[in-house]
Order: C-alpha cells, then sequence, then structure tokens
C-alpha cells in the first residue's frame, strides 16, 4: 500500500466527523478534567467504524485553519462507531490533548470548523449567531450527525449532553403502549404461555421424529445385516425393543471405559444378548451370601 492510498483512506475516514454540538457560556454544566467549567465542542463520528481525529486541525477562523493541530501521539483520538470526543475550548493545550488553544465570545459569532490532517480539506463547520446562547446552554445538532440544528437549553426533552446521543430516551414507547392496552396483564401472561407451549409441542414433535427416523435405520442397518428379514413386521417390533436392562449394561460398559476402570484392554465393546429369561440386575439370588463350608478340625 503507498503512502497516497494510506492518505486517501485517512481523509475518507474523517469526512464521517461532524461537529454535533457547541456550548459557549459554561456556569453549572460539564467539568474538565481540572474540575473546570469551561466552553466545550462536540464532535460526533457518523460512520460504522472507528476514526482516528490525530493530525485533523480545529479552529474558530476560517483564515486560519490550522490553529489547532490535534495530537499525533495520543490514543484517545481514536473515535469509536458512532461515539463522542469532546474540546475544551478553554486556550490552554499545555493542559492536554483535548484542551484547545481558542476560546468561544457569546457576543460575536463562533465559526468552528474542522479540517482534513492535510489543513486544507474542510470536513465540517458551524455558526453560532452572537447572543445566541445563554448560560449553561448549547447549540447542538437536532440528532447526531443530523442537518438541522437547535438550543438546547435543559427544560423538558431538550437536554444539554456532553459526550453523548443528543436525543435522550428516558421511556420505552412500546412498553408505555402495551400497559395502555393490557392494563392488568392478561395479554401478556397469554402470550407467555403461548409460548412456552408452543415450543414445548415444537421439541416434542421434533424429539418424535428424530425417534422415528433412528428406528427407521436401526431396522434398515438390521436387514442388511442379516438379522431381519425384510418386509418381517413382526420381527421389526422384536427388534427395536430394547429392555432397560440393555441400556443399563451399555451405560455401564461406557463408564467403565470411560475411566479406566478395567485393566489394559482392547477397545472393542462386546454386547450379547442375555439367553437366561429372568433379569439378574435385581435377583435376589445373586444378592445373597454363600455361608462359607468351614471344616471341623481333626483329633
Amino acid at each position: 500500500m503507498t503512502v497516497l492510498s494510506v492518505l486517501g483512506a485517512r481523509a475518507q475516514n474523517a469526512t464521517a466527523l461532524r461537529i454535533n454540538e457547541v456550548l459557549i457560556i459554561n456556569e453549572t454544566n460539564f467539568q474538565d478534567d481540572y474540575g473546570v467549567h469551561s466552553a466545550w465542542i462536540e464532535i460526533f463520528n457518523t460512520s460504522y467504524a472507528s476514526v482516528d481525529l490525530k493530525g485533523c486541525f480545529l479552529t474558530n477562523d476560517l483564515s486560519n485553519p490550522t490553529m489547532y493541530p490535534i495530537p499525533k501521539v495520543d490514543v484517545l483520538t481514536k473515535i469509536k462507531p458512532r461515539q463522542h470526543a469532546l474540546f475544551w475550548a478553554d486556550g490552554n493545550p499545555n493542559r492536554g490533548t483535548f484542551h484547545i488553544n481558542f476560546t468561544l465570545d457569546p457576543t460575536k459569532d463562533n465559526t468552528i470548523a474542522l479540517f482534513d490532517s492535510n489543513g486544507k480539506t474542510l470536513i465540517d463547520s458551524v455558526t453560532i449567531p452572537a447572543n445566541t446562547l445563554k448560560a449553561d446552554q448549547s447549540y447542538a445538532r437536532i440528532a447526531d450527525g443530523a442537518e438541522g440544528w437547535e438550543v438546547k437549553d435543559g427544560i423538558g426533552d431538550s437536554y444539554v449532553t456532553p459526550s453523548t446521543n443528543n436525543i435522550t430516551i428516558d421511556r420505552n414507547e412500546k412498553i408505555e403502549g402495551f400497559k395502555m392496552h393490557d392494563k392488568h396483564g392478561v395479554g401478556m401472561s397469554i402470550t407467555a404461555m403461548a409460548v412456552v407451549f408452543v415450543g414445548l409441542i415444537l421439541l416434542f414433535l421434533g424429539f418424535k421424529a428424530i425417534g422415528v427416523i433412528a428406528m427407521k435405520v436401526s431396522k434398515n442397518r438390521a436387514v442388511k445385516s442379516g438379522h431381519l428379514a425384510p418386509g418381517d413386521k413382526a420381527g421389526a417390533k422384536e427388534f427395536v425393543k430394547t429392555s432397560s436392562e440393555v441400556y443399563a449394561a451399555i451405560g455401564l460398559a461406557l463408564h467403565e471405559m470411560q475411566n479406566e476402570v478395567h485393566d489394559v484392554e482392547e477397545t472393542v465393546l462386546t454386547i450379547e444378548r442375555t439367553k437366561r429369561r429372568y433379569s439378574p440386575w435385581n435377583s435376589k439370588l445373586y444378592m445373597m451370601r454363600e455361608v462359607p463350608n468351614v471344616k471341623k478340625p481333626t483329633r
């Protein structure tokens, strides 16, 4: 990748930046990292990819587009997708990257502009007319990155929102509408139970279908191996019937193999059907201890 292509990619990313909100007279609003109430400028990343501000320029004088160069060594200049960066217009750039070297005057027109890293390409600008803003009021886009602007005075839903979305959603219209039409929660209960029962029915049908498919596969394998004659329905029913003792034996054998209970053996399990009609698993005969045959000593 050439240097020109890198600069072109950077410029293309920077075009997604917008000056989003400006507060000039800060009396009781947001404080900076020094605890000082200063004017601030908010920049918003309208894209869905991270954009780095480093190397760009902020200015309040279009005849001097390179008034404040944003440092290239600060990792915090990278703005995440649809997020904000806040710069303090306090005239003290020695306080950090986000403290710029000019201030704003509420009695004059304030033109704030953001230029690309070449110092010539204008990315975005806004002009706040003189005496438009009072103390703790901001001049902001109606929504993040939108075209229209408005004065936010903190009354009602008109919040001053440094480093956050210009439209603050403090209620859920869908939930409020649901409460209005279903005050006692009957519809919610019916909907919840319907979802649960539909889910259970779908699970039952799914497992039922899996069982049928497994039985058909077992029959086909039995026919191919010669253990079952084709068309022998009675034999097929008997073949698919598996007693609980068989499952218990299979489970025990697998448990012993996985836990290495036996000595070193072959990794082949052989399970044969018992010829005895009774079950040795619950036979009381095997639960009785044999009385030892003690021979009397001879004299």
